[in-house]
């Protein structure tokens, strides 16, 4: 019986380990091993280098730029992002008044589903609709600052070393931010009404009951969307491509990994040397993942 039942799981499990190892293990494998190498992606053979395209990464300018850049999005990304996200999901489970028990204001599954509409468009579609948005003389930001009587304040974004990054990080964060608040929306609906019941009635305002009661028991899900916007924040490369000027200018401002590999790939053939780049950027991830992961660890709280 003991046998039957080894050879039952071995024969459940083997076909999906065959795929995710064939379809998942194996590049990630030939990924490693190309970056080793000094293949151009034409040639049949590739000759080994050893450590050369890793040693070659820390002398590339174009690399240091989009690295930099890089780390600016991975603090200003998660950042932002989580904290509207819980701000408006606040506003919507508490701003209705918390001594009923249906919480939250009127309405907000309407607002939810406002919040969530940017999630519906593409990549290439936001980053279009935005160089519209951003566009000198007669784009919308630059016609609502005139109409408001700013026009000091005026300029060409995405021509400006220092204002493209953080308008392509703005549109980062506002293409997010929707989801989140759909899922801390839903984190904060499953808090007991009666604990937050208690809480008020001892005379705690919202803020207090906010970050004594609802924060700690949705921790859980901020620790996930830090992570997943880390790794959004390391990306950027379709928003950048569609948007900057170049693209990754002006003077490499938004210049991000993603794009310098795409380009060593694509543009100069350096298929080994961009490799070497992708194994950096997913070793990179996983390091900050595992940080992040133990930064925002937190004891669990469980209501008996």
């Amino acid at each position: 019986m003991r046998h039957g039942k080894y050879r039952f799981l071995i024969g459940a499990l083997a076909p999906p380990l065959l795929l995710y190892g064939v379809f998942v293990v194996s590049p990630y494998a030939q990924a490693f091993y190309l970056a080793l190498t000094d293949w151009d992606g034409l040639s049949a053979e590739a000759g080994l280098v050893g450590l050369q395209n890793f040693a070659d990464l820390w002398s590339d300018p174009l690399f240091l730029a989009a690295l930099r850049n890089n780390g600016l999005m991975l603090v200003v990304v998660p950042t932002a992002t989580i904290a509207l996200a819980l701000f408006f999901a606040a506003c919507l489970t508490l701003g209705g008044g918390m001594r009923r028990r249906g919480r939250g204001v009127h309405g907000s599954g309407l607002y939810r589903i406002v919040y969530f509409f940017p999630q519906l468009l593409s990549v290439a579609i936001l980053g279009v609709l935005f160089q519209f948005v951003y566009t000198p003389g007669n784009g919308l930001l630059n016609g609502l600052l005139g109409a408001v009587g700013l026009d000091g304040l005026q300029r060409s974004w995405l021509a400006d070393p220092a204002t493209a990054l953080p308008a392509v990080t703005a549109v980062m964060v506002w293409s997010a931010v929707g989801f989140y608040v759909v899922l801390f929306t839903a984190a904060m609906e499953s808090v007991p009404t009666d604990v937050v019941e208690a809480a008020t009635l001892d005379g705690a305002g919202r803020f207090t009951v906010f970050r004594r009661i609802t924060l700690p028991l949705v921790w859980d899900s901020v620790q996930v969307a830090y992570v997943y916007l880390g790794i959004l924040a390391l990306d950027g490369f379709a928003l950048v491509q569609i948007m900057s000027v170049g693209p990754g200018g002006p003077d490499n401002a938004t210049e991000v990994i993603g794009l310098t590999l795409y380009r060593a790939a694509f543009t100069y053939g350096e298929f080994g040397y961009a490799s070497a780049m992708g194994v950096t950027l997913f070793f990179i991830t996983l390091t900050l993942t595992a940080l992040a992961m133990r930064a925002t660890k937190r004891e669990r709280v469980e209501l008996a």
